[in-house]
């Protein structure tokens, strides 16, 4: 890179960064609400007022206040002043699972009785009706590593693994959208490499996607002009995937000049345009079309940015030809082609991403890959044996997407994708052989669904042993939604115990051992049994009727409610019964992965909304993705 591309490329950076962020973000409206929200708002003010704040002043209030900081570092003193506030969500839901867990009030102060705890848990279901209509914070992101390969590669044809020297990244909710110094250098790094492989070095025949980018030279200085002009609306309209403003195709212009000025040749210039816009904020960011002139304090999406979020979602890239069209059409936002349009997103290969982004992170698998295992006790855990595991878990999300099935199935079916090196683990080499992944029926009922699944097993394990509490905390999470307290700093591991003490004990009876610490006993309750009904899977998936000292794994356990079972078939039968409990924490989750954010106050009510339309459809996955896709808070914005 020359001295004036770098110093000209800097400066072009600082001037669109400021640029965008003078774009619209966020703002505090709320529309008119209807009549039913209204009652049910007075109504959560109503028990606020008579039952809520009374339990907090006689059980909460004297540790728990700005004049008296905690440990915790939890003050209800401004909760109790603006109940409804979307700062204080997540503050009343860990409050909520503490009482529920009888965590709090501490041993040795006033205790709520069950009637009272019941009470405040109520109050979860009420808090929402006391915020307005909002689709919340409104996040300008930046494209995330695997997305900006991936639109590299489908706007220049270049590898995705361009980008393999920038640092991974969480997706999800919580999307950051800093540059910083650091991260500038990097992409000027790879957008050198791209232009590299894209344009021909000065004076060698151009490249086939150079001369459909730039086209021929032109004869003349003033056709040059007017062609760079042509060219910096059709490149920055694909790389912003938006048409760009006059004053972006004008930043761009005085790029090339500046090239023209510099005795660089046509072709040249355009290079140097064409790394500004790889490096601009409008490529780095999912911005808006344009800005909005408007006293409303909400906004639609447009329809540029409607096919973005879309495609980022769903397929991790660039809107492909026929969104841009629907926008170009003013089309997209109109709920019967924006449904097909998501019918025809996720049966298309690209829609794998959703898994790799969002089911991923889901079943806590992104980190699989890199998990420690003792090699002395599972050698079977190779790279392609954990390939296998991802894999599987991956084709087996897919097949529920894209055959339209109930997500019940994903915890209980007769089916999933096996090669034999995972085979094994299942038991079955010697009916499945081969490296390659293929549908295969299961006919062990304690198999099947993700509760059985090697990869979730393994990714809930120790290193050299299975964890009950994990696997109780995964399912009560991921599965059910539910909020678990983290546990006490000086609570000390299995680990920790008297060897002596626990020679001949078998996990389990060291796990109950463990629970008979105060502290601990509420949460293990209901943590335990479901961790144990695992436990014929050792630490890798494989089933097991003994533990490794050789005595008898105990699966059984007594769920709240009286509810039991003695194997993981048993215990998937108790869960499935909680098939919209479970159907709406997935909505949650992908509604907030698609917002990039957590969900707060007003999107209380949008799931209420959308789980009764699922509903009506067996909780089918297609008609979940579509609700997410379609809800308010993905199809508008707030804006000052």
């Amino acid at each position: 890179m020359s001295v004036l591309e770098a110093r000209f490329v800097r400066g072009v950076i600082a001037g669109l960064v400021w640029g965008l962020w003078v774009c619209p973000q966020a703002g505090l409206a709320a529309s008119k609400e209807n009549k039913a929200l209204a009652a049910r708002k007075a109504e959560a003010e109503q028990f606020f007022s008579k039952q809520i704040k009374p339990f907090i002043k006689k059980y909460c209030i004297d540790c728990h206040q700005n004049r008296r900081p905690t440990e915790a570092g939890l003050s209800f003193d401004p909760a109790l002043r603006s109940p409804g506030h979307a700062a204080f969500s997540e503050k009343w839901k860990k409050s909520a699972a503490r009482v529920k867990a009888h965590d709090m009030p501490p041993e040795g102060l006033d205790q709520p009785s069950d009637k009272e705890r019941q009470m405040f848990a109520k109050w979860m279901q009420q808090i929402k009706y006391l915020s307005p209509k909002d689709p919340g914070p409104f996040v300008i992101r930046r494209l995330t590593k695997t997305e900006y390969g991936n639109t590299l590669h489908d706007l220049l044809g270049v590898d995705p693994d361009i980008v393999a020297s920038l640092p991974d990244e969480v997706s999800g909710e919580g999307y950051l959208n800093s540059l910083s110094p650091l991260q500038l250098e990097q992409y000027l790094a790879i957008s050198e490499k791209v232009l590299n492989q894209v344009v021909a070095p000065e004076g060698k025949p151009p490249t086939a996607i150079q001369l459909e980018l730039f086209g021929e030279p032109p004869t003349s200085e003033t056709d040059a002009k007017s062609n760079a002009r042509k060219l910096a609306k059709s490149l920055a309209r694909s790389a912003y995937r938006r048409p760009p403003s006059a004053a972006e195709v004008d930043v761009l212009l005085k790029v090339f000049e500046l090239g023209r000025q510099n005795d660089l040749s046509y072709q040249a210039s355009c290079r140097l345009m064409l790394k500004a816009i790889l490096v601009s904020p409008q490529f780095l960011f999912i911005t808006p079309a344009r800005e909005v002139e408007t006293e409303k304090g909400i906004v639609p999406l447009d329809d540029y940015q409607l096919a973005s979020r879309l495609s980022y979602l769903l397929w991790a890239t660039m809107p492909d030809a026929e969104l841009l069209t629907l926008a170009d059409q003013g089309k997209l936002h109109e709920l019967p082609v924006l449904k097909d349009q998501v019918t025809r997103m996720l049966m298309d290969p690209r829609s794998r991403a959703l898994f790799d982004g969002f089911g991923a992170q889901w079943l806590k698998l992104g980190n699989l890959h890199t998990r420690t295992f003792d090699p002395k006790k599972f050698p079977q855990m190779t790279a392609a044996l954990r390939s296998a595991m991802y894999d599987e878990a991956r084709l087996f999300f897919e097949s529920i997407v894209r055959e339209n099935r109930s997500v019940s199935e994903f915890i209980d079916s007769d089916y999933t994708f096996l090669n034999g090196n995972l085979a094994s683990i299942y038991g079955l080499e010697n009916t499945v052989t081969g490296p390659a992944m293929r549908k295969v029926k299961l006919t062990n009922g304690n198999r099947g669904g993700i509760l059985g699944m090697p990869g979730v097993l393994a990714a809930t394990s120790f290193p050299n042993r299975t964890s009950p509490v994990n696997r109780g905390v995964w399912v009560l999470e991921q599965v059910l939604g539910d909020h678990v307290p983290a546990a006490p700093p000086d609570v000390p591991s299995l680990e920790k115990q008297d060897q002596k003490q626990i020679a001949s004990l078998t996990l389990r009876e060291r796990t109950e051992l463990h629970r008979s610490e105060a502290v601990c006993a509420n949460c293990h309750r209901l943590l335990d049994p479901i961790g144990f009904g695992l436990e014929n899977f050792d630490a890798i998936g494989r089933w097991r009727d003994q533990d490794e000292n050789g005595q008898a794994i105990d699966a059984s356990g007594e769920l709240p409610g009286g509810r039991n079972f003695s194997n993981p078939k048993e215990l998937k039968a108790i869960i499935t019964q909680h098939n919209a409990k479970f159907s709406r924490n997935l909505v949650e989750r992908l509604l907030a992965y698609a917002l990039c954010r957590r969900l707060e106050g007003y999107d209380e009510i949008v799931i209420d909304g959308l789980m009764q339309k699922i509903a009506k459809d067996d909780y089918r996955m297609q008609t979940l993705i579509t609700e997410v896709v379609t809800s308010y808070p993905f199809m508008h914005r707030r804006i000052e």
